[in-house]
């Protein structure tokens, strides 16, 4: 067996192993431990696991995840995200759907403080599916307004996953985030805009119940809109000291922590010591978990790497009569496929490494292709049978709400086209995802 089909075996291995339910960090660990002890013997292999280990994460970008991971802790537990959709439906409440459009913001909103589509999507669903429930509105669309817009955390800066992007492709974190603020920002408007066109349509998916307060006036709204400022004060802070310069992506990640908790300190939802270890405990946890896998996705690449797979398949397709847009567009039907069956940095680890090189050789600009697998990975999380988001949605649901699997991904289907629209806009104008950063970061 030579290396090109060792690296068959490889991805082969790894697949075979997630389909029996082996942790997705073990599953990398043990397929690319194995084919490498074939390929290089078992001193070589400890001695490339060890370097992967240690080496590949020991850099301070690395620092950056858990910092944002405990910011959006402190901000989750800290009645931020109460803050943003309180605010957001205070503007959007005389409108059709007032409250699945007041979700679909505030999810965008919390999204700059957050950086997990897990965790924002959990929190809006115990927090607002109650109301919408309360209220009338149809059950299948309200989840699936929730699990959809719960995506914009892997778009809107900081996002965890272009962050881990940025770390297996070698690109800038600042460039990253940057292209994803107008793609996020534009998927939540569409998103909106479907449904006011929706409700309007069949008024019966949100009957136009009284849900204003007594003293529903400009002024009362103007208060309630204010109530957002610690969260546009985070997301200033932490964007804002990273393009000005002020900041690295390890210090500005530092700096939201910080500025979380004083917040949560400040607004008493932290009223003693036990609020703040709850919230790191709750962090490492999250943390440990996602190392694990980032450093199994490592090895694993690298070991694809050392068999020469990656570097064949770049040369075969290069040298093939296909168009460059047609490799594209099967690169991203490859990792929309992916999507339905595996959690994003699964997906990273097994197609970057191969398709990375390629695109870049063919002239697409890498921070755009990182904009691209985020959709990918958006969407991914709202389709079946691996919807991470679906699963997310489903734990909150109240007990008294009786609503199926089937029932939320139905209610996602209308946004997953939504989500395709974008995806077609950005692949046709990536100036959509280029613009901004050439404007901060030039």
């Amino acid at each position: 067996m030579d290396f090109i089909i060792a690296g068959v075996v490889c991805i082969v291995l790894l697949l075979i192993l997630m389909s029996i339910g082996m942790q997705i960090g073990l599953a990398f660990l043990l397929g690319g431990f194995v084919v490498c002890v074939y390929l290089l013997g078992l001193d070589s292999s400890i001695s490339l696991l060890g370097q992967a280990s240690y080496y590949s994460i020991a850099t301070p970008t690395w620092t950056a995840i858990p910092l944002f991971i405990l910011m959006g802790a402190f901000a989750s537990n800290g009645g931020l995200a109460r803050r943003a959709y309180d605010g957001v439906h205070a503007l959007a409440r005389k409108l059709p759907g007032s409250l699945m459009v007041a979700t679909c913001f505030s999810c965008a909103v919390f999204g700059a403080v957050s950086g997990s589509t897990i965790a924002t999507t959990a929190i809006f669903g115990k927090m607002a599916l109650p109301e919408m429930n309360r209220l009338g509105y149809n059950k299948s669309l309200s989840v699936g307004v929730i699990a959809s817009a719960g995506t914009f955390a892997s778009m809107i800066p900081p996002s965890m996953m272009l962050i881990i992007y940025a770390l297996f492709t070698q690109q800038s974190i600042g460039k990253l985030f940057a292209a994803g603020i107008i793609p996020g920002i534009l998927t939540a408007f569409i998103y909106a805009a479907l449904i006011v066109i929706l409700v309007k349509r069949n008024p019966s998916l949100a009957p136009n119940k009284k849900i204003e307060p007594e003293d529903d006036n400009p002024k009362s709204r103007a208060r309630e809109v204010f109530q957002m400022w610690p969260v546009a004060s985070i997301a200033f802070i932490v964007l804002g000291g990273l393009y000005s310069g002020v900041f690295t992506p390890t210090e500005s990640a530092a700096a939201g922590a910080i500025v979380s908790l004083g917040f949560a300190w400040y607004l008493k939802t932290f009223t003693k010591l036990g609020d703040v270890t709850n919230s790191m405990r709750e962090a490492a946890n999250v943390t440990a978990m996602l190392f694990l896998i980032n450093v199994g996705a490592l090895f694993y690449s690298r070991v694809l790497a050392v068999s020469g797979l990656p570097s064949e398949v770049t040369m075969m397709l290069l040298t093939a009569d296909v168009s460059p847009f047609m490799i594209l567009l099967g690169v991203m039907a490859i990792m929309f496929f992916l999507g339905m069956i595996m959690v994003p940095v699964g997906i990273y680890a097994l197609t970057l490494p191969i398709v990375f090189p390629i695109l870049v050789k063919l002239g697409y600009d890498p921070i755009w292709f990182g904009i691209i697998t985020m959709k990918l990975t958006e969407i991914g999380a709202i389709t079946p049978p691996v919807g991470l988001n679906v699963f997310a949605i489903k734990g909150a649901i109240p007990k008294n709400m009786k609503v199926t699997i089937e029932q939320v991904y139905k209610g996602c289907v209308p946004f997953i086209m939504c989500d395709l629209v974008v995806l077609a806009l950005l692949v046709a104008f990536p100036s959509i995802a280029l613009w901004l950063p050439g404007i901060l970061m030039n």
